[in-house]
């Protein structure tokens, strides 16, 4: 162990090097680590067909207009996040069922289920990577 502090201190380019390892490795094991601390849910593409196959699941889509009209998931409701306090009524009768909440990456989606966490919708879950996952995944898209 000394031998290695040794040689950090020999040169201020080896310090560097080593605190770029450090740095990268925690950006690295971050996702990892506050995984458990997310408020709401996430699954899979294949996570989210199989919970819309055995549990008829409903899909909300809180892109802008724009977006999910470029592509969306067969049979997804259109609630952008901007009205999702405003329309919460409509889920109203979803609230028992399972609700897979989509965006473009999975960050938007991730607030709106916090947001329908909160309002009681327990079974509330995110899309991870959102509709790119979703196209990753070979799964088909609707276009309008």
């Amino acid at each position: 162990m000394d031998a290695f502090i040794v040689f950090l201190q020999k040169s201020p380019f080896n310090m560097m090097l080593f605190g770029g390892a450090v740095a990268t490795g925690a950006m690295l094991l971050w996702p990892l680590l506050m995984r458990p601390f997310r408020a709401g849910r996430e699954v899979s593409a294949l996570e989210a067909v199989q919970l819309i196959n055995r549990k008829d699941a409903l899909v909300v889509d809180v892109r802008d207009t724009g977006e999910y009209e470029a592509g969306h998931v067969a049979g997804a409701r259109h609630v952008p996040e901007k009205q999702l306090t405003e329309r919460l009524r409509e889920l109203e009768k979803f609230r028992e069922r399972p609700i897979i909440v989509t965006c473009r990456s999975g960050t938007r989606s991730q607030v709106a289920v916090q947001v329908l966490r909160r309002n009681g919708f327990n079974e509330a879950v995110n899309l991870r990577g959102g509709i790119g996952a979703w196209e990753q995944a070979g799964m088909p898209l609707e276009r309008r």
